[in-house]
Protein backbone atom coordinates (compact mmCIF):
# COMPACT_ATOMS: atom_id res chain seq x y z
CA UNK A 1 0.00 0.00 0.00
CA UNK A 2 1.37 3.42 -0.85
CA UNK A 3 0.29 6.41 1.08
CA UNK A 4 1.54 9.86 1.80
CA UNK A 5 0.89 12.43 4.42
CA UNK A 6 2.08 13.64 7.74
CA UNK A 7 1.01 13.10 11.33
CA UNK A 8 2.17 15.35 14.16
CA UNK A 9 2.20 14.47 17.83
CA UNK A 10 3.40 16.38 20.89
CA UNK A 11 3.83 14.52 24.18
CA UNK A 12 5.15 15.59 27.57
CA UNK A 13 8.88 14.87 27.81
CA UNK A 14 8.36 12.16 30.42
CA UNK A 15 9.19 8.46 30.00
CA UNK A 16 5.62 7.37 30.75
CA UNK A 17 4.35 9.23 27.66
CA UNK A 18 6.77 7.61 25.20
CA UNK A 19 4.23 4.83 24.75
CA UNK A 20 2.10 7.26 22.73
CA UNK A 21 5.01 7.89 20.35
CA UNK A 22 5.53 4.12 19.91
CA UNK A 23 1.83 3.43 19.39
CA UNK A 24 1.52 6.15 16.77
CA UNK A 25 4.54 4.80 14.88
CA UNK A 26 3.20 1.24 15.07
CA UNK A 27 -0.24 2.25 13.82
CA UNK A 28 1.13 4.21 10.89
CA UNK A 29 3.62 1.49 9.97
CA UNK A 30 0.84 -1.10 9.98
CA UNK A 31 -1.21 1.13 7.70
CA UNK A 32 1.77 1.33 5.31
CA UNK A 33 1.96 -2.46 5.10
CA UNK A 34 4.97 -3.07 7.34
CA UNK A 35 5.40 -6.63 8.58
CA UNK A 36 4.99 -7.44 12.27
CA UNK A 37 8.77 -7.61 12.71
CA UNK A 38 9.26 -4.25 10.95
CA UNK A 39 6.66 -2.65 13.22
CA UNK A 40 8.44 -4.02 16.28
CA UNK A 41 11.79 -2.74 14.96
CA UNK A 42 10.27 0.70 14.53
CA UNK A 43 8.83 0.69 18.06
CA UNK A 44 12.27 -0.17 19.45
CA UNK A 45 13.91 2.64 17.46
CA UNK A 46 11.33 5.23 18.55
CA UNK A 47 11.85 4.21 22.16
CA UNK A 48 15.66 4.46 21.96
CA UNK A 49 15.66 7.87 20.29
CA UNK A 50 12.88 9.44 22.37
CA UNK A 51 14.48 8.16 25.57
CA UNK A 52 17.75 9.83 24.55
CA UNK A 53 15.87 13.15 24.67
CA UNK A 54 13.90 12.70 27.91
CA UNK A 55 16.26 10.62 30.05
CA UNK A 56 15.17 8.50 33.00
CA UNK A 57 13.39 11.28 34.91
CA UNK A 58 11.94 13.31 32.07
CA UNK A 59 12.36 17.00 31.35
CA UNK A 60 10.17 20.10 31.57
CA UNK A 61 8.67 20.53 28.13
CA UNK A 62 7.52 18.32 25.28
CA UNK A 63 8.74 16.15 22.45
CA UNK A 64 7.32 17.20 19.09
CA UNK A 65 7.16 14.31 16.62
CA UNK A 66 6.44 14.35 12.91
CA UNK A 67 5.65 11.08 11.15
CA UNK A 68 5.93 11.34 7.37
CA UNK A 69 4.30 8.57 5.37
CA UNK A 70 6.44 7.90 2.32
CA UNK A 71 5.97 5.46 -0.56
CA UNK A 72 9.06 3.54 0.61
CA UNK A 73 8.44 3.68 4.35
CA UNK A 74 8.11 5.92 7.39
CA UNK A 75 10.24 8.93 8.33
CA UNK A 76 10.05 10.06 11.96
CA UNK A 77 11.53 13.32 13.21
CA UNK A 78 11.48 14.39 16.83
CA UNK A 79 12.53 17.56 18.61
CA UNK A 80 12.83 18.20 22.34
CA UNK A 81 10.98 21.43 23.08
CA UNK A 82 12.26 22.15 26.57
CA UNK A 83 12.26 25.11 28.92
CA UNK A 84 14.86 27.74 28.07
CA UNK A 85 17.12 26.78 30.97
CA UNK A 86 17.14 23.08 30.01
CA UNK A 87 20.21 22.31 27.94
CA UNK A 88 21.10 18.76 26.98
CA UNK A 89 23.56 17.15 24.64
CA UNK A 90 21.73 14.06 23.38
CA UNK A 91 23.86 10.93 23.19
CA UNK A 92 23.36 7.28 22.45
CA UNK A 93 25.17 4.51 24.25
CA UNK A 94 27.18 2.09 22.12
CA UNK A 95 24.44 -0.50 22.70
CA UNK A 96 21.73 1.91 21.55
CA UNK A 97 23.79 2.68 18.45
CA UNK A 98 24.03 -1.03 17.64
CA UNK A 99 20.32 -1.53 18.20
CA UNK A 100 19.41 1.37 15.92
CA UNK A 101 21.78 0.19 13.19
CA UNK A 102 20.05 -3.19 13.31
CA UNK A 103 16.42 -2.01 13.30
CA UNK A 104 16.21 1.08 11.04
CA UNK A 105 17.67 2.09 7.71
CA UNK A 106 18.83 5.55 8.79
CA UNK A 107 19.04 7.40 12.09
CA UNK A 108 20.52 10.62 13.40
CA UNK A 109 20.65 12.31 16.80
CA UNK A 110 21.93 15.86 17.15
CA UNK A 111 21.61 19.21 18.90
CA UNK A 112 19.67 21.65 16.78
CA UNK A 113 18.90 25.34 17.03
CA UNK A 114 15.45 24.53 18.44
CA UNK A 115 16.73 21.85 20.81
CA UNK A 116 17.89 18.26 20.62
CA UNK A 117 16.46 16.36 17.68
CA UNK A 118 16.41 12.99 16.01
CA UNK A 119 15.50 11.56 12.65
CA UNK A 120 14.91 7.97 11.59
CA UNK A 121 13.85 6.27 8.41
CA UNK A 122 12.41 2.77 8.29
CA UNK A 123 11.77 1.33 4.85
CA UNK A 124 9.30 -1.50 4.45
CA UNK A 125 10.36 -4.67 2.71
CA UNK A 126 9.53 -5.11 -0.95
CA UNK A 127 6.43 -7.22 -1.57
Amino acid sequence: MTSSGEVRLAVPAMPEFLRLARLTAAGLASRLGFTYDEVEDLRIAIDELCFSLVGTRGRPGTIALTYSLLPEGLLVEGTGVFDADTEIQPTLSPLSQQILQAVVDEHELASGEDGPRFRLLKRHSAD
